[in-house]
């Protein structure tokens, strides 16, 4: 293969007056905000939504229910469109107008990214209530819990113990789906990267150095919540050698 070499492209500068290097930075901070922010969303709507499907009201639980279904069925790119260019017209003139022109692209990219992951989230966390024995729901009922109270203390406590391994597979690709928020204008990593490709055509070197980026983010959120999941492991619920992958 005929192929030139050249690492140093990154320092050159670009027509912004910028460096390519300090594109790939601006990329990774943008990564990184929407993943964070998409996943507190995720695990938020997530957990009420997991918590709303194990209740006895049929009707939380068909709102659940329906919510997963549809949300876990619609490719991830599409929602973001619904999100982008749907939706501002659905609202009133006055709000969809300021949604087009003023709400910045991250907060569209963060709900459309979060609500999506909430859909996944939901399921592990229903599994994870499901998994318990009701003997702790009539204990925490017997103390005077009120039945919200019995998850908020005694059942979601150990629900997300049992399934964090499953959260943090979750977790990782919510830094991998970020990529997609690219279509509706994030100047994220995937965007700085066919950006840069575009102008330079140094494919090879900047596909290594963006996998190492991604492969970097994901790993570390591996390793912060396996962390975690070995700090507040309940023995005889979690195998000991158990870990996130």
């Amino acid at each position: 293969m005929n192929y030139h070499w050249n690492w140093q492209f990154f320092l050159q500068q670009t027509d912004d007056g910028l460096r390519y290097y300090e594109w790939i930075l601006s990329g990774l901070g943008w990564t990184t905000l929407v993943s964070l922010g998409a996943l507190a969303l995720a695990l938020i709507v997530g957990s009420v939504l997991g918590v709303m499907r194990t209740t006895e009201r049929r009707a939380l639980v068909l709102i659940g229910d329906s919510y997963v279904d549809l949300f876990r069925n619609i490719p991830l790119i599409v929602q973001l469109f619904l999100w982008f260019f749907v939706v501002p017209e659905l609202l009133p003139e006055a709000i969809g107008l300021w949604v087009k022109q003023e709400l910045p692209y991250v907060a569209t990219a963060i709900v459309g990214l979060g609500l999506y992951t909430a859909a996944r989230i939901a399921e592990q966390v229903k599994s994870g209530i499901q998994s318990l024995s009701r003997g702790q729901r009539n204990a925490g009922l017997a103390l005077g819990f009120t039945e919200w109270q019995t998850y908020r203390y005694v059942r979601l406590p150990m629900a997300y113990r049992i399934v964090l391994p499953a959260l943090t597979s979750e977790a990782m690709n919510v830094f991998k789906n970020s990529s997609v928020t690219y279509a509706v204008g994030m100047l994220e990593l995937y965007f700085q990267y066919k950006q840069i490709i575009e102008k330079t055509s140094q494919v090879l070197e900047i596909t290594l150095v963006v996998t190492l980026l991604y492969v970097t983010l994901a790993f570390t959120m591996n390793r912060l919540l396996g962390w975690v999941e070995r700090r507040t492991r309940v023995p005889g619920l979690i195998a000991a050698g158990q870990g996130g992958h």
